[in-house]
């Protein structure tokens, strides 16, 4: 697979669509334990900013923010399904939520790292750097 490569995804009900260049392919996979997604449990792979284009539904697109107010959380508000967030660790990336891109699945990954968002890597002294919480593993039947 490609470092970079170029995805189409869209929200559960399709009124939010988008095109997106992944920065380094499907090797970013990760989730957080943060408080936020712990709850909505998405693996996110890794773009740039500018390397997401709403191609449809950009009005259906809900903000979502809290603490900081650095981090931005997109979904869709006919859904409700996450499409994409701006990181509070690095205001550069985008985090895309796997199960919006076509073909994929977040069952299609053995082993996803998850990063520990409880000590948030903005939160700790300069170079510390980011921590892995642990390890999700998913196994077939």
């Amino acid at each position: 697979m490609a470092d970079e490569e170029m995805r189409a995804g869209r929200c559960h009900c399709g009124a939010v669509r988008f095109d997106v260049r992944l920065a380094d392919g499907l090797a970013s996979a990760r989730r957080c334990d943060c408080s936020y997604c712990a709850a909505r449990g998405a693996v996110a792979v890794t773009a740039m900013r500018g390397d997401l284009t709403v191609t449809d539904g950009a009005d259906r697109l809900t903000l979502y923010q809290f603490g900081t107010g650095t981090a931005e959380h997109y979904f869709c508000s006919v859904c409700g399904i996450y499409t994409h967030h701006r990181r509070r660790s690095n205001p550069d990336e985008l985090g895309v939520n796997v199960a919006c891109l076509e073909g994929l699945s977040p069952f299609d990954f053995d082993r996803v790292a998850v990063n520990d968002g409880q000590t948030h890597p903005n939160d700790r002294p300069p170079g510390a750097g980011t921590r892995q919480a642990g390890v999700l593993i998913y196994q077939r039947n």
